[in-house]
């Protein structure tokens, strides 16, 4: 059934004859409408127009109010699919893994996810938290093409990171 289309139910259907679906997927053949609207009432459920454009339409019975309740569900767990993802460097990571994990993060932000980048340092290497930023601007201008900072680099403790997210176009 089309998106736009509203389903009908029980009295709003308006034929006269209908191809009826029990609750069972068992086929019923072709019922009046008020006979399907009996059968729908005793079962206690409702009668669902599931494929108007049909001559004569099919019509199931079921509970609409299950039915539009995991409809609604299934749109609104498509929205919130976005997720956080996190790709962690190191100081002293080389040309190879950088180009690696750099892929890694254009895939996350190509299937619409945010990602966050961090660096770690151990020991004697939280002398040399510049090199952390290093990486992290060629991170960023690597990324420039399809990906927004949202977060700047900052650093906490042992761990200096950022947040990027797909661009807006």
């Amino acid at each position: 059934m089309s998106k736009n289309k509203k389903m009908r139910i029980n009295e709003y259907i308006t034929c006269s004859e209908v191809r009826l679906v029990d609750q069972d997927a068992n086929q019923h053949g072709l019922v009046s409408l008020a006979e399907a609207l009996k059968i729908a009432k005793d079962a206690g459920l409702d009668l669902v127009e599931v494929s108007p454009n049909s001559s004569p339409p099919v019509c199931r019975i079921m509970d609409y109010g299950k039915l539009s309740y995991h409809k609604k569900k299934q749109v609104t767990s498509k929205k919130g699919r976005v997720s956080l993802k996190e790709i962690k460097f190191r100081p002293n990571t080389d040309v190879g893994d950088f180009n690696i994990k750099l892929k890694k993060i254009t895939a996350f932000i190509t299937a619409g996810n945010r990602v966050k980048i961090t660096v770690t340092f151990r020991g004697r290497e939280m002398q040399h938290k510049d090199l952390g930023m290093v990486i992290l601007d060629r991170v960023e201008q690597a990324l420039h093409e399809v990906a927004d900072i949202d977060q700047t680099p900052q650093q906490e403790g042992k761990q200096l990171h950022m947040i990027v997210s797909p661009r807006k176009s």
